[in-house]
């Protein structure tokens, strides 16, 4: 195990400086890391650390969701209002349908293993999203109307439904049919963990005024807690859905709205923190990434993902329509909602193990939906930020 964490490390940052060098992002670099030293490739990393990948990833995902909420203040959000909300649902729904639509003419599979596959291509990567969020934030970026955190939010919800999608979806093809109230579950899930992560951020910083400690020991107990969240989700699913996740970006942004000046103390810790777990989330989506489907996969299927991606922009300009957002400024929210990564690497090969018909396609197009969509939007995002959105220092304007 610790001469593959070495390799990871070594080598991922080896190549995402390399990356860096060439002005395209990092996180390139160490996917290809991952790629190179998986199972399907060099075969270098331990069987005990793949093991726990999916949990490595998750704890990534908890820091820079964290991170992200030390850096979202609640009543900036509040201005931003329907669009966010617009933004959790819509441009997935647009282009699960068009993935439906389109996939029976492109492949000749069923319409339920399509909209198998359009809910495993739906999910945007907040891994991939909220870093370079929370860049342009600390920059002033798009603060003047929000921008950042209206994307940060949407991204954050947007897989809770694909998720309840793909699970539905599943249903039908075992032969459960689908459950309209299943949809329920989404809202019930997002006021739930939002509750739970307010009520808990509120709870700490009583306790942490009255007692005093040192801010690397609040960092820990704030990974805990997190991470409570999340296995208090898997807890309670059977009975009663609770989002773990956005019970996190609840629970640090419950922080900084109460105790700005902790929140403004520690965001820079976790900011360290992430510059490991950064490493090892992207290393181990490219381990999980099997390019052995790569072979079949063709030109039909690059075209097909590109098309599904038109219609995800339609449904960010739908979410956006009636606000202050000019021409340039959607553009760059359409950007920024490509990159696909985490939940393709989780989920794309559950319908092959669960023996969809279409199961071993829709692998190898989530495959191909990472390795064309993560590049996309990061280097999209990285080379039009500065022309496309205005760079402010006064306060956050209303987005009507």
């Amino acid at each position: 195990m610790l001469f593959s964490l070495s390799l990871i490390l070594i080598l991922g940052f080896s190549l995402s400086g390399i990356f860096n060098r060439l002005r395209l992002p990092g996180l390139l670099g160490m996917i290809l890391t991952g790629i190179i030293l998986g199972p399907y490739a060099l075969n270098l990393i331990s069987p005990d650390i793949l093991d726990i990948s999916s949990d490595l990833r998750e704890i990534a995902l908890i820091i820079i969701l964290t991170r992200a909420g030390l850096n979202i203040d609640i009543k900036d959000l509040k201005k931003v209002g329907r669009p966010a909300i617009l933004m959790c649902f819509v441009p997935a729904l647009f282009e699960i349908t068009a993935v439906t639509l389109l996939a029976p003419i492109f492949f000749n599979i069923s319409y339920i293993e399509a909209a198998i596959m359009g809910s495993v291509l739906a999910a945007v990567s907040p891994a991939v999203i909220v870093p370079r969020m929370i860049h342009l934030i600390d920059s002033g970026y798009g603060k003047d109307k929000s921008i950042p955190q209206l994307i940060m939010a949407g991204a954050s919800v947007d897989d809770i439904f694909v998720i309840v999608l793909f699970a539905s979806f599943m249903g039908m093809y075992s032969g459960e049919g689908f459950n309209p109230t299943s949809l329920l579950l989404v809202p019930v899930s997002i006021i739930s963990g939002m509750g739970l992560g307010i009520i808990s951020g509120f709870i700490f910083v009583k306790v942490f005024k009255a007692i005093h400690v040192r801010d690397t020991v609040k960092v820990l107990i704030m990974l805990s807690i997190a991470f409570l969240f999340v296995s208090f989700e898997d807890f309670i699913k059977p009975y009663f859905p609770v989002s773990g996740l956005l019970a996190v970006m609840a629970f640090s942004a419950t922080i900084l709205s109460t105790y700005e000046v902790l929140a403004k103390r520690i965001t820079g810790k976790f900011s360290k923190i992430w510059v490991a777990a950064e490493v090892l989330l992207f290393v181990l989506v490219g381990a999980a990434v099997d390019i052995s489907y790569l072979k079949g996969a063709g030109i039909a299927s690059i075209v097909f993902i590109l098309s599904a991606l038109v219609f995800r922009i339609v449904g960010v300009n739908v979410s956006l329509l009636g606000t202050s957002l000019d021409k340039k400024e959607r553009i760059f929210c359409s950007i920024a909602y490509l990159p696909k990564a985490t939940v393709q690497a989780a989920i794309g090969a559950v319908p092959l193990a669960a023996g969809v018909g279409a199961g071993n396609l829709i692998l190898t197009v989530a495959v191909v939906a990472i390795l064309i969509s993560a590049p996309l939007g990061a280097i999209g995002v990285d080379n039009t930020y500065k022309k496309l959105l205005h760079k402010s220092k006064t306060a956050f304007s209303q987005i009507p």
